[in-house]
């Protein structure tokens, strides 16, 4: 089936049916496994990077989360190929759970450094008191920048087609637009 379309003075055939054929193409491209694997490995990349500026700097910056939800939700593009809404989700979940261990791994190196014992003997014996320290530091700015984490994530893990490509696959090809005559019945003239 072929559409034609008018666009800027040309007439745009789209076959639909190669289009059709492309999309469920690239659909089955789809890597469910991939996104999940993508996720936790954006997820843990993210996370240690914010303990490590974090601890470095011993400045918590609230805005590493939305670097979290960015390298989570590239990672998912990449490794999931997703069109689907479920990978957005992905992107978001796993963008979220990296803000948590980041937090919660900052917090562990801050409080290691502080009492001069070892990061993992604390990070590992101690969850229930970091646990309360992330409550008690939660403000709405973490929800705010958590929210912004939740939305990169997911708006990153789609993939990306270009309009080139989606032209090329769907055999559009423009062409200069005719112009209709119109008969005096289409367009009467009044008499003065």
């Amino acid at each position: 089936m072929e559409n034609k379309v008018q666009s800027e003075g040309q007439e745009i055939r789209v076959d639909e049916n190669k289009l059709n054929r492309y999309m469920e193409g690239l659909r089955l491209e789809q890597n469910f496994s991939g996104a999940i694997i993508g996720g936790v490995i954006g997820a843990v990349i993210g996370a240690a990077l914010w303990a490590v500026i974090t601890i470095v700097t011993e400045y918590q910056i609230g805005y590493m989360a939305i670097g979290v939800g960015f390298i989570t939700g590239l990672l998912v593009r990449k490794m999931g190929k997703g069109l689907d809404q479920v990978f957005g989700v992905i992107g978001a979940a796993f963008a979220l759970f990296g803000c948590f261990i980041g937090n919660y791994l900052s917090i562990a190196g801050l409080g290691a450094k502080i009492e001069n014992i070892s990061f993992v003997e604390l990070a590992l014996n101690e969850s229930e008191l970091i646990m309360q320290v992330m409550a008690e530091d939660f403000g709405v700015f973490d929800i705010l920048f958590y929210g912004l984490a939740l939305y990169t994530g997911y708006k990153y893990a789609f993939r990306d087609i270009s309009d080139e490509e989606v032209m090329e696959a769907a055999g559009i090809q423009a062409e200069p637009a005719t112009e209709e005559v119109s008969s005096e019945e289409d367009n009467p003239k009044t008499l003065a």
